[in-house]
């Protein structure tokens, strides 16, 4: 394993579980169920942009929810942020949660919850107890993704696009080194999601490696970087030529 990789997957095999099958392959007894995406090698470095592409139901978000654990992984070898997917137990998944960032299509935001409490509540659950540390961090995040007067805006008074800026300032209140985003531009106007994409390179740039599941061609023809195929349970990098027509 290359000890400067955010994520490295060597021989992976990924499977769908259903929930009981889930805990029970964290316990260590579990049998599989579907494989999904077999013979899976991956290597991302801090600062790369890496796209995932593919039909509906190719693997992408299962690939996704390995590296996050909530799928345990069973078969290869991998390593997100240091720790060791093949020897994560349930007790160990918050400590790798708190060392990277997941954005989801539909933000999954508090919706009784301001701005400001949205984010106090995810320090507070991480183990942060200074309150003006909390405060400052918050400033800090909402500086970043351009919601830095609206604090006290509850979540259905922001649009699509301020409430996906939200839930990746969420994400980065941790620093973390590599953040996951599954669809981060799907419920997005063209105008709401290239602010997204606008957003995810300064973070890029930064030197926080980024992983984002997307159908949205458009995407990768304006900010072109790594693009892995998923098709008939395989992936694959793929030349970029091949889908930009370039």
């Amino acid at each position: 394993m290359n000890p400067n990789a955010v994520i490295e997957l060597r021989d992976v095999a990924i499977f769908h579980f259903d929930d009981a099958l889930r805990e029970a392959s964290f316990r260590g007894n579990g049998r599989t169920s579907d494989m999904v995406l077999s013979d899976v090698n991956l290597t991302v470095f801090p600062g790369e942009l890496v796209y995932l592409i593919g039909r509906v139901g190719s693997g992408k978000s299962s690939l996704l929810k390995t590296l996050y654990a909530e799928l345990p992984l069973r078969e290869g070898g991998g390593m997100v942020v240091g720790f060791d997917l093949r020897r994560m137990r349930r007790k160990d998944v918050p400590y790798l949660r708190r060392r990277i960032g997941i954005v989801f299509q539909d933000y999954q935001l508090l919706t009784d919850r301001n701005v400001f409490q949205n984010l106090h509540f995810v320090l507070k659950a991480t183990g942060w107890k200074n309150e003006l540390q909390i405060r400052s961090k918050i400033a800090e995040v909402l500086d970043m993704v351009s919601l830095q007067n609206k604090e006290y805006k509850m979540p259905f008074q922001l649009s699509g696009g301020e409430q996906q800026r939200l839930a990746i300032a969420r994400a980065l209140l941790n620093n973390p080194q590599v953040i996951l985003a599954d669809e981060p531009t799907g419920n997005l106007d063209p105008a709401a999601a290239d602010g997204i994409m606008q957003l995810f390179a300064s973070i890029v740039a930064r030197g926080c490696a980024v992983l984002m599941s997307t159908h949205n061609i458009s995407n990768i023809q304006q900010y072109p970087s790594r693009t892995l195929r998923f098709h008939q349970g395989k992936v694959a990098e793929i030349d970029l030529h091949s889908i930009l027509g370039i």
